[in-house]
């Protein structure tokens, strides 16, 4: 990791944060802050994310255009609103199968997944003997010199702009740092300044952005094509 990185990495903490390995207690509170987090995305994606996708833009100007040629008055007045619903709708469609995916895999058997491999774990932020934050590691390579995946970072929004977010990211780098990974890579489709904010302080860069991503879980059908679109931005971190 190059000092300049390190220096980026040193945030000034405002809560007594200490960082720890998963314990099964820990469990039911994890869950929580997980299901709170991903249940925050679906209002960033249907509307926060809307005005980030001018061709969605376009599309709905063409098809209220077309009702006013036709003159169906009714239709124009009430057109904002139900692409309103539609786009919470299927947002919310999608985070929840991404949810029942995750709590299939990786969420629903957290000490299997994380905490027996020495490429993985999951961290615990605590503050005054609570949880409040999240995060995980997975290896892409289980030689060394591979990347490690940074993923499932939530925190608590009564404990949030409070150094949280940086300490778990400081984990992550400094897990793969002292086994021997060259990279922390990560992906996200938040919209919200504060996220992308974070991964660049702590030193991450965004080598690219996907337009259309397919979130898994997702069922891709023709309406969730149209109704849900998300940028998703590649993060890496070279330690």
């Amino acid at each position: 990791m190059t000092e300049e990185n390190f220096n980026k990495m040193k945030t000034p903490s405002r809560l007594n944060i200490t960082v720890r390995e998963f314990q099964a207690l820990d469990n039911p509170t994890v869950q929580h802050i997980f299901y709170e987090g991903l249940m925050e995305m679906i209002y960033d994606t249907a509307f926060r994310g809307l005005r980030h996708h001018p061709e969605s833009l376009l599309l709905y100007a063409a098809v209220t255009g077309l009702f006013i040629i036709t003159k169906c008055w009714w239709v124009i007045v009430f057109l904002p609103a139900i692409v309103i619903c539609l786009r919470y709708f299927y947002s919310r469609r999608v985070i929840h199968g991404f949810l029942r995916r995750a709590m299939s895999t990786d969420m629903g058997d957290i000490e299997g997944f994380y905490m027996k491999s020495p490429g993985s774990c999951l961290w615990v932020a605590v503050v005054e003997g609570k949880v409040v934050g999240i995060v995980a590691a997975v290896s892409q390579q289980e030689k060394m010199g591979g990347a490690v995946v940074l993923q499932r970072m939530a925190v608590d929004q009564r404990y949030r702009r409070n150094g949280v977010g940086s300490a778990l990211g400081q984990k992550v780098v400094e897990f793969a740092a002292t086994r021997g990974y060259s990279s922390v890579v990560l992906g996200t489709t938040a919209y919200k300044p504060a996220a992308h904010q974070l991964y660049k302080r702590l030193g991450f860069q965004c080598v690219g952005i996907t337009n259309g991503y397919t979130t898994p879980g997702s069922k891709q059908s023709f309406m969730e094509r149209i109704f849900y679109r998300v940028h998703h931005h590649h993060y890496i971190l070279n330690v």
